[in-house]
């Protein structure tokens, strides 16, 4: 290793030396005493891992007097940040989900499902299936999940659409603050698929469904699935339906059109699920009565079965508590 002389060497030429000996830092014994009164060096401190016993030593030489009047301050830790705004989402969110009459369907969080778990909801034409599977995937949302949302029925914007008008409708009605940065903190966890009816089939979501997660585009964490067509000829389909939610982790909701001249089956489940019924999970049949929607549970659990009482607003299709 070289030395130098203090008494020989002026700053400027320790500056330059410096360069040349990684070993000799700002606050060296002789670095201070060649300094001209009055002037701060300037002092950058080594990331942690590359610190040695040396520059150690020299940091905690750090409140040393450089000149007459001026001192150099020791490093402070920055103070702590606190995110008033995303606390105060994060709030707002709780609030809505403590709010939300989904809670009356006997479950105290929002596993509803379960990973790998199919539950269907079923209704005639124009009855609310779609405004209710939104506001399940809404539901999840404000809870940070990340929802896939197929449709093989609508295109892309008008699924978006119908998020809009749902979450613009629970926000008027809990008088929701912010409403437009609440909406774009839960837009990064939902992702829209669209597909059409004859060109579906399980192959192509699955090969479609590693492209998002191999290239970390999106991971899903729940699934809807709108329009896909179930009869007793789609056991098949389901089965391997199933198998993929099963491997991603994920619950599935589907979509199933019921017809108003179909008597249920013998178990009281309607006849489109008669067949496929130990493929579901849980089954919600939306009923309309008189002026109401009635929203019964025609498969689940008995705590599901017995608490679920609620109803579909016809006007909005918003999901309230029985009055």
């Amino acid at each position: 290793m070289r030395t130098y002389d203090a008494k020989s060497d002026s700053i400027d030429n320790l500056n330059s030396k410096m360069g040349e000996n990684k070993s000799i830092y700002p606050f060296d014994p002789a670095y201070l005493k060649a300094a001209p009164k009055g002037e701060i060096q300037d002092f950058q401190p080594r990331p942690p891992h590359q610190r040695d016993s040396h520059q150690q030593a020299c940091m905690e030489t750090a409140g040393r007097v450089i000149g007459e009047t001026k001192v150099r301050k020791a490093y402070r830790k920055p103070p702590r940040v606190i995110y008033i705004k995303e606390r105060y989402f994060t709030m707002l969110k709780k609030d809505l989900i403590l709010r939300n009459p989904l809670r009356m369907m006997g479950y105290e969080n929002d596993e509803i499902l379960n990973a790998g778990e199919f539950g269907a909801v079923l209704a005639r034409a124009g009855v609310g299936k779609t405004a209710f599977l939104v506001q399940l995937s809404l539901n999840a949302l404000l809870r940070g999940k990340n929802v896939l949302h197929i449709s093989l029925e609508d295109p892309v914007n008008k699924v978006s659409l119908w998020y809009q008008e749902v979450f613009n409708l629970i926000a008027e009605q809990y008088r929701v603050d912010q409403i437009n940065q609440l909406w774009e903190s839960l837009l990064p966890h939902r992702f829209i698929m669209t597909f059409r009816v004859e060109g579906f089939s399980v192959p192509k979501l699955k090969e479609r469904l590693s492209d998002l997660t191999e290239q970390n585009i999106f991971s899903p964490q729940m699934m809807i699935v709108d329009g896909f067509p179930i009869d007793n000829s789609a056991y098949q389909s389901l089965t391997e339906f199933k198998n993929l939610i099963k491997n991603h982790q994920m619950p599935a909701w589907f979509t199933v059109r019921t017809h108003r001249h179909e008597d249920p089956g013998p178990d009281g489940i309607p006849m489109q699920l008669s067949q496929l019924s130990d493929l579901f999970e849980i089954a919600i049949q939306l009923l309309p009565v008189g002026k109401e929607i009635h929203v019964k549970a025609a498969k689940g659990a008995e705590s599901f079965s017995e608490q679920l009482d609620l109803r579909l607003d016809p006007s909005t299709m918003l999901i309230k508590n029985k009055l």
